[in-house]
């Protein structure tokens, strides 16, 4: 009976094991690490304690203004997706001719590295030779062509907008697979007692919806705290080092030789996320229970 109820973990260990080795271990070492003075001009390490902390707080290295942008960041893209994606889902899980080749369309940009994305936005948002400002300039709107990546007013709009077109697809598809989960008993109900649209939307297809909201919601945020890819291809930080974010700066300081800074920023991440993820998931969950 012992063995057999120990039968099942014989498959988790390999993994439990490479997840300990190569995530938690490295972890707890870099952990470590963000209280010492770690750096590639000084052979010797020193505790230093609580001094690199203090001084990612310091006005001198704006490291307010990048936590601020990466959780600015992580909300407004998080909602920019997840709305426009769901409406998608409800509208291609409808009788819409050749709905199949539409989700296809919307989900193949998520299939694309960051890497690449990014290097052909810079491409088509460039002011002189890009392909938004030709168009624009082409059917006589030149004054609604801009400096999208260089321009303070429109950097973070475009860094947006282009991790939207990335991504709305892979949300639509979760929301897809958790609108054709809701039985169709529940909207003949609500046609019974006279529900609208709307009226079903709120009280039938949102409540019965929560477990891929929950799931977008979470994985939405914690893409959005650890964002770098898009940023550091896009702008690098750019214009000056208005669209920084922790991630940005952790990459910075480890570039600079400072290692003892630079973990104690990824430590800083690690906390956010903790304290954003952890009660985020609770009160998610919660409301798919109370639905």
């Amino acid at each position: 009976m012992t063995r057999n109820r120990l039968y099942p973990l014989y498959f988790v260990l390999p993994a439990l094991l490479l997840y300990v080795g190569l995530f938690i271990v490295p972890g707890m070492i870099g952990i470590g690490y963000s209280f010492t003075d770690w750096n590639r001009y000084n052979a010797d390490i020193h505790f230093v304690g609580f001094d690199n902390f203090r001084a990612i707080f310091t006005a001198s290295k704006h490291y307010d203004v990048y936590i601020v942008n990466t959780l600015v960041f992580a909300v407004v893209s998080n909602i920019v997706k997840i709305v426009p994606a769901l409406f998608l889902a409800i509208l291609l899980c409808g009788n819409v001719r050749g709905k199949n080749f539409y989700r296809t369309v919307l989900f193949l940009p998520t299939v694309l590295s960051f890497l690449v994305v990014g290097l052909i936005f810079r491409s088509v948002l460039h002011p002189s030779t890009g392909l938004v400002n030709g168009v624009l300039r082409g059917i006589g709107l030149p004054f609604l062509a801009g400096r999208w990546l260089s321009d303070p007013n429109l950097v973070w709009p475009s860094i947006i907008g282009v991790d939207a077109w990335k991504g709305i697809g892979y949300v639509m598809t979760i929301f897809i697979a958790g609108l054709q989960a809701i039985s169709q008993d529940y909207y003949d109900a609500a046609d019974i007692d006279g529900a609208g649209w709307w009226s079903k939307l709120f009280n039938v297809t949102l409540p019965m919806l929560m477990p891929a909201i929950t799931i977008n919601v979470v994985f939405g945020i914690t893409y959005g705290l650890k964002v770098f890819d898009i940023i550091y291809v896009l702008t690098n930080g750019g214009p000056g080092r208005m669209t920084e974010v922790i991630n940005t700066a952790v990459f910075n300081e480890f570039a600079s030789g400072s290692y003892g800074l630079g973990t104690a920023l990824s430590t800083l991440l690690l906390v956010v996320l903790a304290l954003i993820g952890i009660p985020l998931i609770r009160t998610m969950t919660k409301k798919e229970v109370e639905s």
